[in-house]
């Protein structure tokens, strides 16, 4: 029985395959919706004192308006990676994408901060349906080598300029429209998705007859939550407080839990021999430090224009225009450097463009320059971000097969918003902690810089002892 079922997804997938303007326009559309996910991580940052204004809430009630969502996505991205596998890509994508839609609607209507605050937790809820799911789809729609660098390339290039996107449409809808519309334009190019999606997809083939792992789900969820959970809260309340160590002591608890359970357990959610593949476990690893620094870039340097340089909201979310610019253009060269150097030395490139960027905002000044203290910096950040993070996919996606593609996806993009999630509060709370604003602007840069070159040193003993991949 389930062998009949592989052999039958398989089929699906490879018909997509062998059709290549299909699996191109379905790409379009796997791409859009995660742009709305990418942007909406970033979306609410220069809207927040606007969002505070409306609802009376301080600095700490709308720190959950940033952080639910990427808490909540990394939290579930895993078991979203999971269902994929065993229910169905296209199932999931689509009922990921209208979680999302409705999410969104929710949000731009919600009168009150609570409400608000749940609406972003639906939002990362369908995030880790639908992200999962697209990207496994996309890695079993090429299986080439060279194609998938290419596909993921336009998939990631997309995912990672909607962080920048996010920032400008922030600052641009917060000063000339209201706050709202940062969600209110999400439904109707979800419905676009909607709508397009099913007439180019194949419908996936019955729900696979092997029991859900529901001990490891839970787990595996509760885990990451309460580890960020305790981290956030680390920022506002000393270490020795119940609300910080409690958290992270369950979180200690539930992961030792999780892997005696999946050592255990006859269909396990994420089987422990998945990160026995040598590459994939040091892709996923860089790609935590990786996005934790560009989570914290994001965030401080949208901070340094407003209250260091004294930029308009406006203003502030036009700053971030030169970062898409080289970003969008870097990504147009990644799949060629692959082909030339691989995918270790690839990401390796990516890390230390990355690195370079980092360095120069850790010496930035009290009173900087825009065109000289920041602008430089985020154009190699830019490149960095756009060749690192997309040779670490690929790399973290290497062999996947169809019955493990959404496992692999589901992984990947955990780490990538745990990482993000979970260096953004301890890096802006060391930040915060050093008291003078531009002294723990530079802290946290340098902290960034240290674990960007760790990454890159790890990938590069990697590459070392594996023949060059081409």
């Amino acid at each position: 029985m389930n062998l009949q079922f592989r052999r039958h997804r398989h089929a699906s997938t490879s018909a997509i395959a062998d059709r290549p303007a299909t699996r191109w326009l379905v790409l379009a559309f796997l791409s859009l919706l995660q742009l709305l996910i990418a942007v909406d991580v970033t979306v609410v940052n220069v809207a927040l004192p606007s969002i505070g204004t409306a609802f009376g809430a301080d600095a700490g009630a709308l720190t959950w308006v940033v952080t639910g969502y990427t808490v909540v996505g990394g939290g579930l991205l895993l078991l979203g990676g999971r269902l994929c596998d065993l229910l169905g890509r296209r199932r999931m994508f689509l009922l990921g994408a209208a979680v999302f839609g409705g999410a969104s609607l929710l949000a731009g209507l919600a009168t009150d901060l609570p409400t608000l605050v749940a609406a972003r937790f639906a939002q990362g809820a369908g995030e880790a349906l639908a992200s999962p799911a697209a990207m496994s789809l996309i890695a079993l729609m090429f299986p080439r080598p060279d194609e998938r660098a290419k596909a993921l390339g336009v998939w990631g290039a997309i995912s990672s300029s909607g962080l920048a996107v996010g920032v400008v449409l922030s600052g641009v809808i917060t000063e000339l429209l209201d706050w709202r519309w940062i969600f209110l334009i999400n439904p109707p190019l979800v419905l676009l998705v909607l709508v397009a999606t099913p007439l180019l997809l194949p419908r996936d083939t019955a729900a696979a007859r092997v029991p859900l792992d529901v001990p490891g789900a839970l787990l595996l969820t509760l885990a990451p939550l309460a580890l960020v959970f305790g981290v956030v809260r680390a920022a506002h309340a000393p270490w020795g407080d119940p609300t910080v160590f409690g958290p992270l002591l369950f979180a200690a608890a539930a992961f030792a839990a999780f892997v005696a359970v999946e050592a255990r357990s006859a269909a396990p959610l994420v089987p422990l021999g998945f990160f026995a593949h040598r590459t994939r476990l040091v892709a996923n690893a860089a790609t935590i430090l990786l996005s934790a620094a560009l989570s914290t870039t994001f965030f401080l340097v949208s901070l340094y224009l407003q209250q260091v340089i004294d930029l308009t909201p406006l203003r502030a979310g036009l700053a971030f225009l030169p970062f898409c610019a080289a970003l969008l253009l870097a990504v147009t060269q990644v799949a060629r450097l692959i082909r030339l150097l691989g995918m270790k030395h690839t990401a390796i490139a990516g890390l230390l463009c990355t690195a370079a960027g980092l360095a120069w905002l850790a010496r930035l000044p009290a009173d900087g320059d825009l065109w000289i203290d920041v602008i430089p910096a985020m154009i190699a950040i830019a490149v960095g971000m756009a060749v690192g993070l997309i040779a670490l996919q690929n790399a973290a996606l290497e062999g996947v097969t169809d019955t493990d593609a959404g496992t692999a996806a589901g992984v990947q993009r955990s780490v990538d918003q745990l990482g993000g999630a979970v260096g953004l509060s301890v890096l802006v709370g060391a930040a915060v902690a050093a008291g003078d604003a531009a002294q723990g602007f530079r802290l946290a840069f340098a902290l960034a810089l240290g674990g960007v070159l760790v990454a890159a040193l790890g990938v590069a003993l990697a590459a070392r002892s594996e023949p060059r991949e081409r």
